[in-house]
C-alpha cells in the first residue's frame, strides 16, 4: 500500500502530533508499505529526523506567532506534487488543521482517499487563548473532518465529542506506548539523588509548557513537606511557571534514553492538562511502572483506572492535584501497587499493535471505496 502522511508536525518537533506521524510511517515500512511524510519544514538550524524511516517532503513554514516552538506551514506546489509523484492509495492526514486542510483538497481532487485522525482539542485551545471561539473552533473541526472517508478519534471522550458536535464516520483508534523504552527498570538511583538530594519523593511533569497544560495546578504540591517537584519540557509559559512553583526543578526539553530514565525515576507522575484528546506521556509514566495523577477528562479517561492504576481528579482543581499527591507520598505500598498495575495495564499497548488496527481502518476505506464504484 502507498500512504502519504500529511501531517502538521514531525520531528525534531516533540509533540504528540509529531511522534504519532512518526511511529505511523515507522509501522507502515515494518510492514512492508511504502509511505511518504508531507510536513512543515523545521526551523532554521534545527536538524530535520535523521531518523525518519521514509522520505519526507518539507513545505515551507513559519513560527506561530506568540509560539515559536509550533511551525504552521506556508502555501506551497509541494504537497501536491508529492501526491502526484507518490500516486497513493491513502492519504493519512495528521491533526489536520492548516496543511491537512491542503492535503483534505488534494486527496479528493486527485480522487485518493482520505482518513483524518483527530488530535488537538481546538475548542480547548480556543477557551484557553482567547477565551471564546469555540464554535468557530467545532464548524472548522466539522468542516475539515466531514470531507475525510473516515476520521480515527484517539480516546473514547474524544469519539463522543466529535459525534456530538456532528462530524460523521468516526471510528476508535488509540495510540501506541514503546514499552521496551519505558519501563521500570530505568531507574536510576544517582539521578534521584541529583533530583532531590534530600531523599524527597519525586513529583515528575513531561509535556509542553503552554497555557492548555495547566502546569501552574501543581504548585500546591511544591507546598508539601519532602515532595520535590521535577518539570521536563519547554514552551512560552516556562518563565511564569518557574515563578509559580517555588522549589520545582526544571529539566528543559529531554528525549529517548534521557526521558524513559527520568519517566523511571519518578515517585509519581502528575499531568495537569484537560484538553488531552489521549495524552502520550501519561501511558509513558504507566509504562514506566509510575503510578499516574491526572484530571478526569479526555484521553485520561482511557488511561487511568482511577483507584487501581493512579487517581482521577476533577479537571482545574490545585487542591485536589495537591491532595491526590499528598495521599501517593504517604503510602509506599500503594504508590508500588499502582505502579506495577499500571505496568501491566500497558503492556499489549505497543505500537505494532496499534499500528496493525490503523492499516485495518485503511483496509476498510479502500474497501468501501471499491463497493462505491462497483455500484
Amino acid at each position: 500500500m502507498r500512504v502519504v502522511i500529511v501531517t502538521e508536525s514531525f520531528p525534531p518537533d516533540v509533540n504528540g502530533v509529531a511522534h504519532c506521524a512518526l511511529q505511523t510511517a515507522r509501522h507502515l515500512v515494518d510492514r512492508g508499505h511504502a509511505p511518504v511524510v508531507v510536513a512543515p519544514a523545521p526551523a532554521p538550524g534545527h536538524r530535520p529526523a535523521a531518523f525518519a524511516p521514509c522520505p519526507v517532503v518539507h513545505v515551507p513554514s513559519l513560527p506561530l506567532p506568540g509560539y515559536p516552538q509550533v511551525r504552521v506551514a506556508l502555501p506551497s506546489r509541494r504537497l501536491a506534487a508529492a501526491l502526484l509523484e507518490h500516486r497513493p492509495d491513502v492519504v493519512h492526514l495528521a491533526g489536520p488543521f492548516v496543511l491537512g486542510v491542503r492535503g483534505m483538497a488534494a486527496a479528493a481532487r486527485l480522487g485518493v482517499p482520505a482518513v483524518a485522525v483527530y488530535q488537538t482539542d481546538l475548542a480547548g485551545y480556543a477557551r484557553t487563548y482567547m477565551g471564546a471561539g469555540e464554535t468557530a473552533a467545532w464548524r472548522r473541526i466539522r468542516s475539515v473532518h466531514s470531507a475525510a472517508d473516515l476520521t480515527l478519534a484517539p480516546s473514547t471522550a474524544a469519539l463522543r465529542d466529535l459525534e456530538a458536535h456532528g462530524v460523521p464516520r468516526v471510528r476508535l483508534w488509540p495510540r501506541g506506548v514503546d514499552t521496551e523504552r519505558f519501563r521500570p527498570d530505568h531507574r536510576d538511583q544517582a539521578l534521584r539523588r541529583e533530583l532531590a538530594p534530600d531523599g524527597e519523593l519525586i513529583v515528575g511533569y513531561v509535556g509542553r509548557l503552554a497555557p492548555e497544560k495547566q502546569v501552574e495546578l501543581l504548585a500546591g504540591a511544591c507546598g508539601l513537606e519532602g515532595v520535590r517537584v521535577v518539570v521536563v519540557g519547554d514552551g512560552p509559559s516556562r518563565p511564569g511557571l518557574e515563578q509559580a512553583l517555588p522549589g520545582a526543578v526544571f529539566l528543559g526539553r529531554r528525549t529517548g534514553h534521557d526521558l524513559a530514565r527520568i519517566f523511571a525515576s519518578l515517585d509519581v507522575f502528575v499531568h495537569t492538562g484537560p484538553f488531552e484528546t489521549f495524552c502520550q506521556t501519561v501511558q509513558e509514566a504507566m509504562a514506566s511502572g509510575v503510578p499516574v495523577v491526572a484530571p478526569a477528562a479526555g484521553g485520561p479517561l482511557d488511561l487511568v483506572a482511577h483507584g487501581r492504576t493512579g487517581l482521577l481528579v476533577p479537571p482545574r482543581d490545585a487542591g485536589a492535584v495537591r491532595d491526590a499527591v499528598r495521599t501517593l507520598a504517604a503510602d509506599a505500598g500503594l504508590r508500588t501497587a499502582f505502579g506495577a498495575a499500571a505496568r501491566a495495564a500497558v503492556a499489549a499497548r505497543t505500537w505494532a499493535a496499534v499500528g496493525d488496527r490503523l492499516i485495518g481502518h485503511y483496509d476498510d476505506v479502500l474497501a468501501a471505496r471499491r463497493a462505491v464504484v462497483a455500484a
